[in-house]
């Protein structure tokens, strides 16, 4: 059974005035348990799009996401917002390009904020966040803000973060892309770690060759439809 699949997504965006923008023209991909995809096309192909939706942070126009819970295949657009809320806080994780930490927290908060949300004691929180900022090499930072980080430390913090609650499934959408050589390897290897270390499933939106072919496999997207392997 597969961990997540995406069934012919439409997404447009529209704009008062304006001719609609059609980002996702059928769009479908499928992602097994511990599979690491690497997710890759020319810039406005729909990689953030197909991304954003399949973690449920916007709603396709048309098409199906269902992700497995429990054992079963849920269709996340049937849910209410309160349990579409409680699925991506306990199973889906993200890591975006710019981080989006919270500026006036600490990392060790920043990381521990998702479990705190679900209901974890403080207690119980701070310990697994501090775990992971070890796991990420980022312990000897837990007190320190974003702004006294570099851009390869916040993106560590937000890959901690984006595991706190035990995900089955984290997205990540171009999470070396501001980076420099050193903490873009780094990074990477967190990411393509997940399954070996965790059994988590990842799809990474990538620029990136070195890290799109140390994945399993690599999905293709041009003009909206993710490619299969017969397509030209």
């Amino acid at each position: 059974m597969p961990l997540l699949t995406a069934h012919d997504l439409y997404r447009s965006f529209r704009r008062t005035g304006q001719v609609d923008t059609t980002v996702l023209r059928g769009a479908s991909m499928q992602v097994e348990p511990g599979e690491i995809i690497a997710l890759v096309g020319p810039s406005g192909a729909g990689k953030s799009t197909l991304l954003h939706i399949m973690a449920s942070l916007d709603a396709a126009d048309r098409g199906a996401v269902a992700l497995q819970i429990n054992g079963t295949m849920t269709d996340l657009s049937k849910l209410s917002s309160k349990e579409l809320a409680s699925v991506r806080a306990r199973r889906i994780g993200m890591v975006f390009q710019f981080h989006h930490l919270l500026p006036e927290f600490t990392a060790l908060e920043n990381v521990a904020m998702p479990a705190l949300v679900i209901g974890m004691s403080p207690a119980e929180a701070n310990k697994k966040a501090s775990s992971l900022l070890e796991d990420v090499g980022m312990l000897p930072r837990a007190h320190h803000l974003p702004t006294e980080m570099s851009g390869g430390e916040q993106q560590r913090v937000a890959i901690a973060r984006a595991l706190v609650n035990n995900p089955s499934i984290v997205f990540a959408d171009e999470p070396t892309g501001n980076l420099d050589t050193t903490n873009a390897g780094f990074v990477a290897d967190l990411l393509l770690g997940l399954q070996s270390t965790r059994n988590i499933a990842c799809v990474i939106a990538t620029h990136s060759p070195d890290l799109a072919n140390k994945a399993h496999r690599i999905v293709r997207m041009v003009d909206g439809r993710c490619l299969g392997p017969n397509d030209a």
